[in-house]
């Protein structure tokens, strides 16, 4: 049985379990305790000091480290407290690049946050000598500005505890430690896989998505060009979050209107190329299956997974789909089959895609993600840019009547919907898969066993005679644990989905941030997940090879699943990498 241990906190009785830490404990009674450093799970290392408490020991101590003892008596809000929380920032402000008109952070920044609550008004008390640093935004996804570093090493646990990667750690000591990659490389010359989660977690703008949004004002201000969008499935369950809609709120019909408000020629749907993967991936795994093919097939859609996979775990490749990722096929038809449809040159048309996902800016650029000369996806822009230029355009979005998806590519199934949350792709899967093998109506579409957010999840499927052994993981840290235990044999399965976010693509690298104080009580993972069950939940079709137009698309143009067209625009192939650039 647990032990309990009573505390008072402000005068308030407290009782919780023996190693709760004193920050958590003050939040079970309902006593807000500021950090900048703190995030539940992830990192509690004490470095900001603004947690700090009254527990009547010679100088205060930063909650967020110090357990919760019997009888303690904690004072977190004295006018001692006060200033040396008050002093402590005006430190941090010291070194700290103050433009926050400019700044992408601005009114959802948690240091300017933290300055109002304490009545920090210029942060000019200590004002001297700070650092510069030249800005990295080589990389295609991620710019990374040091001279609005708090060092608060938020960016650095997620990097290495949750994604494995740990490609940002300290460097120097003192007033001149920064968050820097080993050799003073760019972010572009390390072993990144362009995830995002490191911005995700930044309190303040040090790390923000490299802004693509002028490229696509500019094609739609360009007569010559035709402009195609499309948003993906976990755009629709986020985007509401920028215009103080609840979390989850599913948002389809106002993304819609707006995009087309904003000017795109045609608005299609990424949820169609999601149907039209699993068409293609489902036929891949089934031939695997009968051909004795390389098993476990493992999932292809999240571009930062197959940058993990290609440079930390090689090996592996053989058991990558082929199949490219739902936006990148749509990408390919929009340049093919809707270009002969239309009657427009391929070059003339310019695809663009809403991304949750910071990891597609590098994927659209890959030389193998094209045909004809031409990239499948000419701009991507995440969640965040979409807001920001329907912001910028004066729609209200909130106000917006809901509209629907532009015909040939904008019908979708409820398979494609839950694309967007961890387990999805592989529910997807299994509902074409169990019929295209057994010829037989699956009644049940719901494989609860693959839903949830745990890290890794494990389930045998009966498809007819078979058991299929599947698993799911989010994290790219999960992926590693799992790749880890199938490489020394201990696991064993037929077909693994493998997504580089923890929760999937809800909680991709583009999607609203959400400050450390929600993300201690609220799951994001779990409430955006909701709008997406909910949509496949009322969706008339729910499995992809039901999808009207697609069907059509195979008659008209691509044949049938795996044939040489498809495997042509529909299909890609990858490559070991290395660890960082010489």
């Amino acid at each position: 049985m647990e032990k309990m241990i009573n505390l008072t906190i402000d005068g308030i009785s407290v009782e919780v379990p023996q190693g709760t830490s004193v920050l958590e404990a003050a939040r079970t009674a309902g006593v807000h305790i500021p950090t900048l450093c703190y995030l539940k799970d992830i990192n509690a290392i004490g470095a900001c000091r603004m947690c700090v408490v009254d527990t009547g020991a010679r100088a205060p101590q930063a909650a967020c480290v110090l357990p919760a003892a019997e009888g303690m008596n904690v004072k977190t809000n004295t006018p001692a407290i006060r200033k040396y929380r008050k002093t402590l920032l005006e430190l941090v402000l010291s070194n700290h690049d103050k433009k926050c008109l400019s700044c992408i952070r601005s009114t959802n920044c948690e240091l300017q946050q933290m300055c109002r609550e304490l009545g920090v008004e210029d942060g000019d008390a200590f004002k001297g000598v700070a650092n510069e640093y030249k800005v990295d935004d080589v990389s295609p996804s991620i710019v990374r500005d040091n001279n609005k570093c708090i060092l608060c090493r938020r960016c650095v646990a997620v990097c290495s505890k949750v994604q494995a990667v740990g490609v940002i750690g300290p460097v120097m000591r003192g007033f001149k430690t920064a968050i820097e990659s080993p050799w003073g490389l760019k972010l572009n010359d390390m072993a990144c896989i362009n995830c995002g989660q490191c911005i995700n977690v930044c309190p303040v703008g040090a790390l923000h998505e490299k802004d693509d949004t002028q490229k696509v004002w500019d094609a739609l201000s360009d007569p010559t060009k035709h402009v195609v969008v499309q948003p993906a499935p976990a755009v629709r369950a986020a985007l509401g979050e920028e215009f103080g809609l609840p979390m989850g709120t599913s948002c389809t019909g106002k993304m819609a209107t707006a995009l087309k408000r904003l000017g795109f020629d045609k608005v299609f749907d990424t949820d169609f190329g999601a149907d039209l993967t699993i068409m293609e991936e489902a036929n891949e795994l089934v031939e695997r299956l009968t051909s004795g093919g390389t098993l476990p097939m493992i999932t292809s859609c999240s571009p930062g997974w197959i940058k993990f996979c290609e440079t930390y775990y090689p090996d592996f490749i053989p058991n990558l789909s082929s199949c490219k990722s739902p936006h990148e096929m749509l990408g390919a038809m929009a340049k093919s089959y809707y270009a002969r449809k239309a009657g427009i040159d391929p070059k003339d048309i310019v695809v663009v895609s809403v991304m949750p996902c910071t990891a597609k800016k590098f994927e659209a650029g890959r030389p193998e993600l094209g045909h004809d000369g031409l990239a499948d996806v000419d701009i991507v822009i995440t969640t965040r840019e979409l807001a920001r230029m329907i912001k910028e355009a004066g729609i209200n979005f909130n106000l917006l009547p809901d509209g629907d998806f532009d015909s040939l590519m904008g019908e979708s199934t409820g398979a494609g919907v839950i694309f967007g949350a961890t387990g999805g792709v592989m529910e997807a899967a299994l509902r074409t898969a169990y019929e295209t093998i057994t010829g037989s109506t699956l009644e049940n579409v719901n494989f609860e066993a693959v839903r949830g957010v745990e890290g890794i999840k494990e389930a045998t499927v009966k498809v007819g005679d078979q058991d299929v052994s599947v698993a799911v993981c989010s994290s790219t840290g999960c992926a590693a644990k799992l790749l880890d235990s199938v490489r020394a044999g201990e696991k064993k399965y037929t077909f693994i989905e493998v997504m580089a976010c923890p929760g999937g693509c809800v909680n991709g690298g583009g999607q609203p941030i959400v400050n450390a104080d929600v993300r201690a009580v609220c799951d994001v993972r779990t409430e955006r997940a909701k709008a997406l069950y909910g949509e496949d939940a009322q969706k008339p079709l729910r499995k992809s090879h039901d999808n009207t137009e697609i069907k059509q698309l195979y008659a008209d143009f691509l044949e049938k699943p795996g044939s040489h067209v498809a495997h042509t625009l529909l299909h890609t192939s990858y490559a070991a990498r290395p660890l960082y650039k010489d």
